[in-house]
């Protein structure tokens, strides 16, 4: 402990900065050396589930919720004259709704703050919102704001001025689609736009903005139309829910994709007269073609199924270099050959995972089904380097290796890795069909145990 307390004040504080708040003030109890520490820590995370054990049952009582409350304004008042950097607000049991926002105010008046998380759920039988303070999107200081469990953000954007706000995070909270629209043009510096479960209050919803670089869109909830005008984006992540239409999709720029579809429309497009999903599948080209120049894309096994629903409308890949997909025992590779025949550039292909749903329209990537002009779309194809993952070492998963080193005419490198703790790649059979692939195929194939 000696040599501990012999640190200088920044170090001590720089160690407390990684502790919750309540942790860091019970080190008062310590020593006098570090009885008023905590008012120096650039650093504060408020959680009200640490501090009120809801475990325990102790939320429930009103005396520890007026303990905590009146916990936070004595570490807030401790703290007032000196700078704050990041604060973390997790309240998921108060309901003092005035305390809240005079926590936040008090925080954003100092004017140092640079990152800022709010997380408030309002404990009710009724779906409430907390209403956030327009003093959130007022803050010359504010690099990084995330706001997320149960926070309604509209109107709150109606004065912003956050000059230097890089990063936004939204993560289950309501918003206005035309307030968001204008948000997001008051954000001069934005690099990076996380949008999960937000809960539209209009089903037409447009992400624009020209200086943003990376984007993540989770869509839990049904949206009409999504357009996204973001001409300066590099990485683009996708997941979730279908939207019915994209009418614009700008991503010219673009450097990476990952598009990972709800399982809920997959299993759905299998019933009959469904002609809902199936209209929301057509559009999903438009999606596509504003990705058309991306050099590296990811497809995931139900991405790839809704695919077969618009392969006629797919677009032409010509930029791209690195394709991966994701296999699932219950989806298919109907999408496939024209997916490979829209790519001309096409120099790596990533698998994860052989083992597919075979039907009649699964295509002749895979060689699954006898077909008069076999592996017709691997042909047209001038993969260079294909890499393997998962592999369990299956007389199936070996034809189908057969198969691509037939028929991709210009493979040169094969790397196959085994799954983790795998038995049947030992199998002596398996090896040796490895080394007589080497020898009859002019690809450098390796397998990776």
């Amino acid at each position: 402990m000696d040599r501990v307390s012999n640190l200088p004040d920044e170090v001590l504080c720089h160690i407390l900065s990684f502790l919750t708040t309540k942790e860091a003030a019970l080190t008062s109890i310590l020593a006098k050396r570090w009885r008023n520490l905590v008012a120096f820590v650039p650093c504060l995370t408020i959680d009200d589930t640490v501090f009120l054990h809801p475990k325990e049952g102790k939320r429930d009582r009103q005396a520890i919720k007026q303990s905590f409350m009146n916990f936070v304004d004595r570490i807030l008042a401790l703290q007032i004259k000196f700078p704050l950097k990041r604060f973390s607000l997790n309240c998921f049991t108060v309901v003092d709704m005035d305390r809240l926002d005079g926590w936040i105010g008090n925080v954003l008046a100092r004017g140092s703050v640079s990152d800022l998380d709010l997380q408030i759920l309002i404990p009710s039988d009724k779906c409430v919102f907390y209403q956030l303070s327009p003093k959130c999107f007022e803050c010359s200081t504010l690099v990084s704001l995330s706001i997320g469990s149960g926070i309604d953000v509209t109107l709150a954007a109606a004065r912003v001025f956050l000059p230097m706000l890089k990063t936004l995070v939204l993560v289950w909270v309501k918003v206005c689609p035309d307030e968001f629209e204008t948000l997001l043009h008051a954000l001069p510096s934005l690099e990076e736009l996380v949008l999960v479960r937000v809960i539209w209050k209009d089903r037409d919803v447009i992400v624009s903005s020209a200086s943003v670089k990376t984007l993540t869109i989770y869509v839990g909830f049904w949206l009409f139309a999504l357009s996204i005008d973001t001409p300066s984006l590099v990485h683009f992540e996708y997941s979730g829910l279908v939207a019915s239409d994209y009418p614009v999709v700008n991503m010219g720029n673009l450097v990476d994709a990952q598009i990972n579809f709800s399982e809920i429309h997959i299993k759905s497009l299998g019933e009959p007269d469904n002609d809902e999903d199936a209209l929301r599948f057509s559009n999903v080209w438009k999606l596509f073609h504003g990705m058309r120049n991306v050099p590296h894309l990811s497809l995931l096994p139900d991405t790839l199924e809704g695919l077969s629903m618009c392969s006629e409308s797919m677009p032409v890949f010509n930029n791209l270099k690195s394709l991966a997909i994701k296999s699932n025992t219950e989806r298919g590779w109907q999408a496939m050959p024209a997916l490979l025949r829209n790519c001309p550039h096409l120099e790596t292909l990533v698998l994860q995972g052989l083992v597919h749903c075979v039907t009649d329209k699964c295509g002749d990537v895979s060689g699954c089904i006898s077909r008069e002009e076999k592996g017709l779309s691997l042909k047209l194809c001038p993969v260079k380097v294909m890499e393997i993952h998962g592999f369990q070492g299956t007389m199936k998963e070996m034809a189908m290796i057969k198969h691509f080193l037939d028929y991709f005419p210009c493979l040169k490198e094969m790397e196959v890795y085994a799954e983790e703790n795998p038995t049947r790649p030992r199998n002596q059979r398996v090896l040796k069909m490895f080394e007589l692939y080497n020898k009859l195929s002019s690809c450098n194939v390796q397998l990776f145990i």
